[in-house]
Parts: C-alpha cells; sequence; structure tokens
C-alpha cells in the first residue's frame, strides 16, 4: 500500500508564491500528485486528507480515501497507519505529493525493514517504507531524515537508506523549479 498524505491543491505550496501564482500553484499540486499515484502502481493508494477537492480527486483517481480533519502531517500519517495496520496490511510505503519526478515507488516496498529516501539535501524524507505494525513514529518537519533514520534505530529494524536522485527531488523552494527544465505544468 502506498499512502499520499495530501493538503488541498488551492492552499499546497504557498511557499513557492514568490515564483506561481496560486492557480498556478494548484495545477502544479495537482500534477505532481497525480505522478505520484502513478509512480504506485501495481501497488494500491490511499490519499489522506482533509480536503474536499482532494477527496473528489482522490475518488478520480480510484484511490482509497483516509479523512483526517485537521490534524496535522504527522498526526494524520500516524493515524492512517495504524488504521491500515489494524486492516491486515502488511508493508506501507508513504510517499509525499510533491515528488514530480516520483517513479518506480513497488521498489521501495521490496525490503522487510525499514526503508528511508531522503530528499536530494539529505534534511527531508521524502519516501519512506516501514511494516504496518512497526510502531514508527513519523517526524516530518525540518530534520525529518535524521529524526527518522534515529527512530528507525529506536526500533531496531534493518534499515536501508535509498538514495535516489528522481524521489529526493521536491518541490518546496522557488529554487527547487529550476531543475524541472522540461517539466510543463499542464492545464486542469
Amino acid at each position: 500500500m502506498v499512502l499520499i498524505p495530501l493538503k488541498g491543491f488551492g492552499v499546497a505550496k504557498e511557499r513557492l508564491a514568490p515564483a506561481l501564482d496560486a492557480d498556478t500553484r494548484a495545477r502544479l499540486a495537482r500534477q505532481m500528485a497525480d505522478i505520484v499515484v502513478d509512480a504506485a502502481a501495481p501497488l494500491p493508494v490511499a490519499i489522506v486528507t482533509d480536503d474536499a477537492e482532494v477527496a473528489r480527486w482522490a475518488d478520480s483517481r480510484r484511490a482509497r480515501l483516509l479523512w483526517r480533519p485537521s490534524r496535522g502531517l504527522n498526526d494524520a500519517v500516524q493515524s492512517s497507519v495504524s488504521r491500515l495496520a489494524v486492516e491486515g496490511v502488511d508493508r506501507i510505503v508513504v510517499a509525499h505529493g510533491d515528488l514530480p519526478r516520483a517513479r518506480g515507488l513497488a521498489d521501495i516496498a521490496d525490503f522487510d525493514g525499514i526503508t528511508l529516501v531522503p530528499d536530494r539535501h539529505e534534511d527531508g524524507t521524502n519516501v519512506l517504507c516501514i511494516p504496518a505494525s512497526s510502531a514508527f513514529r513519523f517526524a516530518y518537519g525540518p530534520g525529518s531524515f535524521g529524526l527518522h533514520c534515529a527512530e528507525a534505530a529506536r526500533i531496531g529494524l534493518p534499515t536501508r537508506i535509498q538514495r535516489d536522485a528522481a524521489l529526493g527531488w521536491d518541490i518546496d523552494h522557488p529554487d527547487d523549479l529550476d531543475g524541472l527544465a522540461s517539466f510543463t505544468i499542464a492545464e486542469y
């Protein structure tokens, strides 16, 4: 299972405001989310959100919806993983929706322990895979890669760090757009 946490497209990527207007940011957020969902194949996808537009989009993509109103990223992911574990899901790949070069997310799930994919700055955690029942505590935000490495050590499961140029490229700041010269923001 691939779990993708998503903010509302209209409020996503506000840090890109110096470079992109609101409509373009919303289109970019939706386009990147589409790319990440496509990269999950053949694994099933669940979208965790608190936004009605994203919920409709998830339905159009035949993704499972996990509604988590106003919980914040860490709580939304933690509670979604717990719910999926109770339902019998064995492994969960958590992938962020702002990965315009995403591909091969199923390959991340081919390791029995914990897999961490850092961003290209080795600060954030763009993708991770855990056994659903591992009691892993999520710590997204600044420095999450180091925090997630420490959490993996605390749990004591085998850990694999997978540095991947495509999955390591996320879009958070205007200068992140510079590496996407051939990327065209689609009209929706």
